[in-house]
């Protein structure tokens, strides 16, 4: 009967060779193999692998000298295993936001820049004037047909700056996923509905609950240098002049002088009967000028081809980000950002599995294309190049396993999969890991929406079904409050210049990681059918039109 039961999952699961085959290409990922990836790429050689700088370089030439060392073709077409691809670096140099009067043409308030609001052009343009805009409150900003739910019904917002309440509705969990943030949450969305209403310009209001981060998150970040794809200028010139953020207390200004309440306005948002609402009397006047320098970066793409002749056209595509912080303003002497954990190890994970693949090339039925980001680090830029000019067209992935941070701590019975339930991948990592007898969690802090902050979620929005693997915290043979230690160690060590290789580490657990995702990946790569996002899933219908596009 076990017998039987272990071919039932083996079948259901894609892995139709012997099991023995897989096990052994398994055991090639390997602990001495992954170390070395990790203290190569995270070593002070290589300057913090920040995007456009000489880390970068040296780390595109690494990953190209393992791909073809291991056998691995080039997954581009001119054979150099390099897809590059232009950014552009934004810089707001002046900046000014006046809430007025324009019956009377008077100034009732001016906001302070980084304390009251920050914003920057959103269609690359050097110089933003805009003088007494009218305002409309739209709510979540949302158009959501799936939950009739329409934020901007009755209004044209053309020519006009629309102010937004961040996230999503969370007081139904039969609404948006209840308290689980979509991506209709994200201030992505916001500001690419935005630009797709005809809107002058957006401004979120920031609050410390709806945005799970206090005010100085927001304008740290944003006052930066912020990168984007380059495009041409004249096809990005819409009627979007500007995006940006305000304080709940300039928010507060900007209602009030309206004659609105701004908490009667943010809890009116939850509603689906909720309609837009002009803020009479209230004009914005929003002066900008902002300098940009050019940038070039790269993703590595490698490709290990399947041998059946209808689906070796078909592939599983890795993904993990090469890039980090590079240099910064020393701490103890040290500058450099290592980025040992962030994601050296992710790296090391990819080139481990493409290293077993290419050991048991002649059992995939389908190809899998190893596609190692840049630019992760300034907005998931690098995948977003991808997923906007693919190398293979979305249609052909079956799915995407998406390694960003491993478990260098130590072997643990259990694993946090992002996106758990929402796609037959995921539940592919729900089976190996039964079979392993180690359990498959959901992601314990869904408010955060963690799915739309790595490389997998523009996979995603490609329609690509995708997982984003987190580690376990169930030690196996560790400590009382290990756990506990190492998560904050961890966070400590965060985007910092001691993501370091340090005692802690046990790099057992990324290798038992890694080759579970190994055999998942093996899996897909023989399925009879491609992976699927869940019926009514976001991207679901993302898909399905990819799917219709390659008939």
């Amino acid at each position: 009967m076990k017998k039987l039961f272990a071919l039932i999952l083996l079948a259901a699961t894609g892995i139709s060779c012997s099991n023995s085959k897989v096990d052994n290409a398994a055991q090639l990922i390997t602990k001495d193999g992954m170390m070395n990836h990790i203290e190569t790429l995270s070593s002070d050689e290589f300057l913090g692998r920040s995007t456009g700088t000489e880390g970068e370089e040296k780390s595109v030439n690494y990953l190209v000298e393992q791909f073809k060392a291991m056998g691995a073709t080039s997954g581009v077409d001119d054979g150099s295993y390099v897809q590059r691809f232009p950014l552009l670096g934004q810089k707001t140099m002046s900046h000014s936001m006046e809430v007025r009067r324009p019956l009377r043409r008077s100034t009732i308030n001016t906001f302070t820049y980084f304390e009251d609001f920050v914003a920057w052009p959103s269609n690359q343009s050097e110089k933003v004037d805009i003088n007494d805009a009218e305002l409309v409150y739209v709510g979540y900003g949302i158009q959501a047909p799936e939950e009739n739910w329409d934020d901007f019904k009755g209004v044209d917002v053309k020519g006009k700056i629309i102010i937004i309440k961040n996230n999503d509705p969370e007081y139904d969990e039969d609404l948006f996923g209840g308290k689980t943030r979509l991506y209709y949450g994200r201030y992505t969305y916001k500001y690419e509905k935005a630009k797709e209403m005809g809107a002058l310009g957006a401004i979120i209001i920031h609050t410390t609950p709806t945005a799970g981060y206090g005010w100085g998150v927001v304008s740290n970040g944003w006052s930066r240098e912020r990168f984007y794809v380059k495009s041409d200028k004249n096809a990005d010139k819409g009627n979007t002049e500007m995006n940006g953020w305000v304080t709940y207390e300039a928010g507060k200004t900007l209602f009030n002088q309206a004659g609105l309440d701004i908490d009667e306005m943010l809890e009116a948002a939850d509603s689906p009967d909720f309609e837009p609402v002009e803020l009479k009397n209230t004009g914005l006047s929003v002066s900008i000028e902002a300098e940009y320098r050019d940038i070039n970066s790269r993703n590595v793409i490698a490709k290990i081809e399947g041998n059946d002749p209808e689906l070796k056209d078909e592939y599983l595509v890795l993904t993990a980000h090469y890039d980090h912080l590079g240099i910064t303003k020393p701490i103890d002497g040290d500058s450099v950002n290592n980025g040992a954990e962030d994601n050296a190890a992710g790296v090391s994970a990819v080139l481990e599995s493409m290293k077993a693949y290419k050991s048991i090339q002649p059992e995939l039925k389908r190809s899998v294309l190893a596609v190692v980001v840049g630019a992760e680090e300034v907005g998931l830029l690098g995948s977003q190049y991808w997923a906007e000019n693919p190398t293979v067209h979305p249609g052909k992935v079956t799915g995407n396993i998406n390694l960003d941070g491993m478990n260098v701590y130590g072997e643990t019975n259990d694993l946090v999969i992002i996106g758990y339930g929402r796609n037959t991948l995921a539940d592919k990592v729900v089976e190996v890991a039964e079979e392993q007898g180690r359990a498959v969690k959901p992601d314990a802090n869904p408010e955060q929406g963690i799915f739309y902050r790595s490389d997998h979620f523009n996979m995603a929005k490609v329609g690509i079904p995708a997982i984003f693997p987190n580690p376990g915290n169930e030690f196996v043979n560790k400590p009382e409050g290990y756990a506990e230690k190492v998560d904050s160690v961890s966070a400590a060590n965060y985007h910092s210049v001691n993501d370091e290789i340090n005692e802690y580490w046990d790099i057992a657990g990324a290798v038992k990681d890694t080759r579970l995702f190994f055999e998942v990946g093996f899996g897909a790569l023989n399925d009879d059918k491609l992976q699927s996002w869940k019926q009514g899933d976001e991207f679901e219908a993302t898909r399905l039109k990819m799917l219709e596009e390659i008939k």
